[in-house]
């Protein structure tokens, strides 16, 4: 299989590189690398979800799943200091870029883990789990992260997603109603569809 950034121990050889940008209003610094999603600027559809987002009515913690090199938990991080927000990611270069960019951009209510799926988290509860999904490891993997979201929820804790039209929107969108028991389209941008699920009691997951 062709290596993506999925692998767990990257084999493409390193080439550090770092850049600046503006998320919601803050200026950061990310250290990125070969093996690692959008290693040379912000995914457009991260930065679409990032100004989306809203946080949800219930308290609790927010997990970052497939976190890359960290900048949608650490721009949450900046933006909520209140909120402890826990990234995790199967990429082991991608952790290690996360550490390093939680430290250089002076995020203290954030932590770094690295995890196959939610295997080292799957003992907590969260508020949030907010996600630019490994599309290129497939709609398995992806419709997976969906479901293992909604165990990981507290009651009236959502899911946030950001997904393009010609990686499947409409396939996504429809697992989340099915696990969720209803889907909002909070936002389109260019192709990039951000898309929330919200947990309830009453949800019977498929």
């Amino acid at each position: 299989m062709t290596e993506h950034y999925y692998s767990k121990n990257p084999t493409s050889k390193s080439n550090p590189s770092q850049f600046q940008t503006s998320i919601l209003s803050s200026t950061f610094t990310f250290h990125t690398d070969e093996g690692v999603f959008s290693k040379k600027q912000l995914d457009y559809g991260t930065n679409v979800l990032l100004h989306a987002f809203e946080l949800p009515e219930v308290e609790g913690d927010l997990l970052d799943l497939g976190c890359g090199y960290g900048p949608i938990g650490i721009g949450l991080a900046k933006q909520y200091r209140d909120r402890e927000i826990l990234m995790v990611d199967i990429n082991e270069r991608a952790v290690e870029l996360s550490k390093k960019n939680c430290e250089v951009n002076a995020v203290e209510n954030a932590r770094v883990l690295q995890s196959d799926g939610i295997e080292s988290v799957s003992n907590q509860r969260f508020a949030t789990v907010i996600t630019n999904p490994p599309f290129r490891a497939g709609k398995t993997v992806v419709h997976q992260m969906v479901e293992d979201s909604y165990e990981l929820l507290l009651e009236g804790g959502e899911l946030w997603v950001v997904v393009q039209k010609k990686q499947g929107a409409p396939s996504l969108k429809g697992k989340i109603k099915n696990v969720f028991g209803q889907v909002d389209v909070v936002k389109r941008d260019k192709g990039y569809f951000i898309l929330r699920g919200k947990k309830f009691d009453s949800d019977i997951p498929v």
